[in-house]
């Protein structure tokens, strides 16, 4: 080897593994609790007709139970709601237990009997994420357990006519897929969450079967999502720590303003606010906890069954999954209250900022703040409180006794949960019918907690920042102080819309007045889908914040906001560095399948030198010389982006189908208006400007590979050769023609019956041994 190729390729690997221990370990440590089955839990096979026993042998439909209630559904005698789980890609049916579990716990609290049937399909642990014709197979069993479920329910007066799905991976592409079969009832399922399922696109378009059951798919919900309407879909995404399926393909491909199709990464849920890999996403207590509450707040307390309404359904995913605000619309929206004139317990707030601190001892009281003077100075008015208790405790008065509130409304429906503390921003132009806003502090229970506010105008907390080049390579530095004391501030993180860029946000603060305040919480909130992270910090503090993206904006319409929840009298200083990991990270989140493509591009380049070398002087070159000469970019990456373009042209492909010429592998990115979703998977630009890194990666994978299976035949011939020493003759190692055609036949046959990789597989170690 000669030292430039050495060291050429080594640094290339370098960049490599670089790459990967950030897409591997670059997240934060798995902060899920785990869930506890409190009985050992049983799982008792629901019989299905013979009709379709006999066509899905090796399916199976399970009811979840444990303890007295698996001994009490054991004839099947059902009265819950119906609840059915999907497992993945070569997931097991048993992975239903902590959905189930939760379940029965949650029901030993709720009056009335009410509670969850939950249910599991069996789909033999097959490996749907590479073979696309176990997909429709597997949809088809599924119709069949929805129709048998129900029928177990046929004894009651009303009966369910609705099942929830619950998908985990490909279990949710596969529930979503059951609307495209011919003669399935669409109002079977109403209700469908899915967690970490790749809908944009798979993660491996490995064969044409999965791409047609993915354009099916597609087809079915975009063009005729008007007929869908009355489903309500819920796709949730694990975040960074879920390599296997990156956020982005989690968003469901649906038409710009459809409200009953809601997509969200986990870091973004309420009372969750972590990341999940693919597997803990199934067993998350936080995530789990989440579903189950949805789950029992869409029951209808007359029916005992899921709400048919869309505006409900939307209401409760709503109150679960995005916002969390003090409770749900059910109760009437600003509906008038009356609260007790108790003098001693109003105080009038006259400052632009109120901090109190409840006593030991319980106590009624209610803050006054009048708004006649403060309309014209300021925007907003914020306040947050640690008890996280979600009750009301905003409100706007209409109708004012001295110091004192006779009449008010509830005005804590806005309300938004965060980490540490409750946070209510009002806008004053909305307020246009409210005297005075009153703030309640009161612990009649004797639990302590404390309570900010203050007055705020929105263009002076506002700051913008242009984010580093992504080929700064972290020696650029952006950076901005905020010296207003103000408990909030929002940075406008320009120029930040791609995927490929990634950031280091370091936020240090430092008061001057050291005592016990409300921790920091710094949120970066995207605008464009709702993949929003959080960071708790104390204060004063140094605290790292990644900066990345799940998907991309098309254009430069929005901007990543960083909102900083800080604390009162203090600075903070925000700067931003480009993470070269972190770029190489995300290049390879999202366009790493293309490095061994490139490894084999390399390979067949290398044996095409070889051959070429033979033909001119009969021997064969050394491995590493042709592998330099392999790395030729311009041979593939040109013609190949030629082709893109060419393939972009309808004319070019209506030639291509005059000419039987097939069409490209994959799912067509537009809608039947033509226009291209906002955030659907299509091709970009940028993938084709890293098309030369990626080759590099590739070529790199091969010079090593070659180098590393060098080195492994020397050290199995070393083995080998005292325990077979061929005779040394002119015709050593020459194996006869009879031979030569019994071995072609047997590997020929192999290939035929079973598999043809197979076959290649078993030549290569015969070719090895030899």
């Amino acid at each position: 080897m000669k030292p430039a190729a050495v060291a050429f390729y080594g640094a290339a690997l370098g960049l490599l593994a670089v790459g990967l221990r950030e897409l591997l370990t670059g997240f934060e440590e798995n902060r899920c609790s785990m869930t506890y089955m409190f009985e050992y839990p049983e799982y008792r096979r629901v019989a299905l007709p013979r009709r379709v026993a006999r066509l899905y042998p090796a399916y199976g439909l399970y009811l979840y139970g444990e303890g007295v209630y698996a001994q009490e559904t054991r004839a099947l005698k059902l009265t819950g709601t119906p609840v059915l789980f999907l497992p993945g890609n070569a997931g097991s049916y048993k992975q239903a237990r902590s959905l189930g579990s939760v379940a029965l716990r949650k029901a030993e609290n709720m009056d009335g009997g009410m509670h969850l049937n939950v249910f599991t399909v069996d789909f033999n642990e097959e490996l749907v994420a590479l073979y696309g014709g176990s997909l429709v197979r597997q949809t088809h069993f599924l119709h069949e357990c929805i129709k048998a479920i129900l029928r177990l329910y046929k004894h009651l007066k009303t009966p369910p006519q609705s099942v929830a799905l619950v998908g985990h991976s490909m279990g949710g592409v596969v529930a979503r897929a059951l609307f495209t079969l011919p003669h399935f009832n669409p109002h079977l399922v109403s209700l469908i969450i899915t967690q970490a399922s790749p809908h944009m696109a798979p993660v491996l378009a490995l064969d044409p079967y999965l791409l047609d059951f993915y354009d099916a798919v597609r087809q079915k919900w975009v063009y005729q999502a008007n007929k869908l309407r009355n489903v309500t879909v819920l796709s949730v995404g694990g975040g960074y720590r879920d390599y296997q399926v990156r956020s982005g393909l989690t968003s469901l491909p649906c038409r710009p303003g459809d409200p009953n199709k809601l997509s969200l990464v986990v870091t973004a849920v309420p009372r969750t606010w972590v990341s999940t890999d693919h597997l803990s996403i199934v067993w998350c207590k936080e995530l789990v906890l989440a579903t189950v509450r949805a789950f029992f707040d869409l029951i209808d307390a007359e029916t005992r069954q899921f709400t048919d309404s869309p505006e409900r359904k939307l209401t409760v995913l709503n109150h679960h999954f995005i916002k969390h605000p003090v409770r749900m619309l059910r109760d009437v929206q600003n509906s008038s209250i009356s609260i007790l004139d108790v003098p001693e317990a109003w105080s009038e707030v006259n400052t632009l900022r109120l901090s109190y601190s409840t006593p030991k001892e319980g106590q009624l009281k209610y803050f006054l703040f009048a708004l006649s003077s403060r309309r014209k100075a300021y925007s907003h008015f914020y306040c947050r409180s640690n008890n996280m208790e979600m009750s009301s405790w905003v409100f706007g008065c209409v109708h004012t006794n001295g110091s004192s509130c006779v009449r008010a409304v509830d005005l804590s429906m806005g309300t938004e949960l965060l980490p540490p503390y409750k946070v209510l921003i009002l806008s004053l132009s909305d307020l246009a019918s409210v005297t005075h806003l009153v703030v309640s502090a009161s612990n009649l229970n004797g639990k302590q907690f404390t309570v900010e506010c203050e007055w705020q105008r929105e263009e002076s907390q506002t700051l913008s920042v242009s984010v580093p080049h992504v080929l700064s390579f972290g020696f650029t530095v952006s950076d901005v102080t905020v010296n207003s004391s103000g408990l909030l501030h929002n940075i406008q993180l320009l120029h930040f819309h791609q995927v490929y860029q990634a950031f280091r946000i370091n936020v240090v603060s430092q008061c001057r007045v050291n005592r016990d305040r409300l921790p920091s919480v710094y949120r970066i909130r995207v605008s464009w889908f709702r993949e929003d992270s959080f960071t708790t910090a104390s204060v004063p503090s140094a605290a790292e914040i990644s900066g990345m993206l799940h998907t991309s904006h098309p254009d430069d319409s929005s901007d990543v906001l960083l909102q900083l929840h800080t604390a009162p009298n203090c600075q903070y200083k925000v700067s931003l560095r480009t993470s070269f990991p972190k770029v190489l990270g995300q290049a390879l989140r999202f366009c790493g399948p293309m490095v061994p493509v490139y490894t084999a591009v390399t390979l067949l380049l290398a044996c095409g030198g070889q051959l070429s070398t033979i033909l001119k002087s009969g021997r064969a070159a050394d491995m590493s010389q042709t592998l330099g000469r392999g790395l030729q970019p311009h041979k593939i990456n040109l013609p190949v982006y030629l082709l893109h373009i060419l393939l972009s042209c309808s004319r070019f492909q209506e030639i291509l189908s005059i000419i039987s010429i097939p069409p490209e592998d994959t799912i067509p990115p537009t809608f039947p208006d033509g226009v291209l979703h906002e955030r659907a998977e299509s091709p970009e630009e940028w993938p084709h400007l890293l098309s030369p890194l990626l080759y590099l990666l590739g070529a790199a994978v091969a010079y090593w590979g070659s180098a590393l299976l060098r080195f492994l035949i020397r050290l199995i011939s070393l083995t080998l050769a005292p325990l077979h020493r061929p005779s040394v003759t002119r015709t050593c190692g020459t194996l006869r023609l009879r031979t030569q055609l019994l071995i072609g036949l047997c590997l020929t046959v192999t290939g035929w019956t079973s598999c043809g990789a197979l076959a290649i597989f078993a030549s290569s170690l015969l070719h090895l041994y030899r």
